[in-house]
């Protein structure tokens, strides 16, 4: 997951406030600890090291997988948390590079959570399959510590994980919190959005895409075929009651490609997109 935590009250005791965010700042490592990929020991790694062995997985991780099977279905097969290993053949580095059909075939028989065994809290993965929680775990993270800090204190505050974020309420000094939605281009002005409850979750490839003969290649790939997801929006922003509500939204949204502000005005939530 690896998105920066920011923690920002408004009005009430100081203190109250700094200890807020140290409980934030702690529940937040701890969910970095436990679902990351790119940390040996933790529960994703004795899942991507298994070998075709089964793994017994706790209440917490089942409940992510849990989560993950649901938007596999909900999405046909477009969102799966074991396209992560598509990575080795897409390097999103700038250049125009594109890997060539025979190397994404070759990864492909290693992708599809329908060849995954889960229940009971038993998963059991073919050799050489992997999964990565990054497309569900920053949502998570941020309406855990949501909850933790609503808990703590009824001090207004935003939780902010790299632009995916929440708010326990209006805060007390100002109308409401203003949240600024980047627009395309490193250094281009966006849109300014008036947040009062709720959270913001943002899908895009802003800064992570190849350009090969004139065609934009996302780094959102569609499991099903190995490439990047064509005629994606560069930009799609949701507002939603929950980080997890809004990051699910805009993920099958920019998985629908062409049809993504058709699926998204069919949708009773606020929404940004940008192409």
């Amino acid at each position: 997951m690896g998105s920066p935590c920011e923690v920002l009250t408004d009005g009430g005791d100081k203190q109250l406030a700094g200890r807020v965010s140290l409980l934030v700042a702690e529940e937040a490592w701890r969910i970095e600890d436990k679902f990351s990929r790119y940390l040996d020991g933790n529960i994703i790694h004795r899942i991507n090291t298994s070998q075709g062995d089964p793994v017994e997985v706790d209440a917490e991780t089942g409940h992510l997988l849990d989560f993950a099977a649901t938007l596999f279905d909900i999405s046909a097969g477009g969102f799966d948390i074991t396209s992560g290993v598509l990575r080795a053949a897409w390097v999103f580095d700038g250049t125009d590079n594109i890997p060539a059909q025979a190397d994404i075939d070759n990864i492909l028989g290693r992708v599809g959570w329908q060849h995954v065994t889960w229940a009971d809290l038993r998963l059991t993965m073919q050799p050489g399959m992997e999964v990565d929680l990054g497309g569900i775990g920053k949502e998570y993270a941020v309406d855990r510590c949501m909850a933790m800090a609503r808990s703590a204190t009824n001090v207004p505050a935003m939780i902010n994980f790299g632009g995916d974020l929440a708010v326990t309420g209006p805060p007390v000094t100002r109308e409401a919190w203003k949240v600024g939605i980047e627009g395309p281009g490193v250094d281009a002005a966006g849109k300014r959005v008036a947040l009062r409850q709720g959270a913001l979750a943002t899908s895009g490839d802003a800064r992570r895409f190849l350009l090969h003969d004139g065609v934009r290649y996302s780094h959102i790939l569609d499991p099903r075929t190995g490439w990047s997801v064509p005629d994606a929006p560069s930009s799609i922003t949701v507002a939603a009651d929950t980080c997890t509500q809004a990051g699910m939204m805009s993920t099958l949204a920019m998985l629908r490609g062409t049809e993504a502000e058709q699926f998204l005005a069919a949708q009773a939530l606020l929404h940004w997109c940008r192409r």
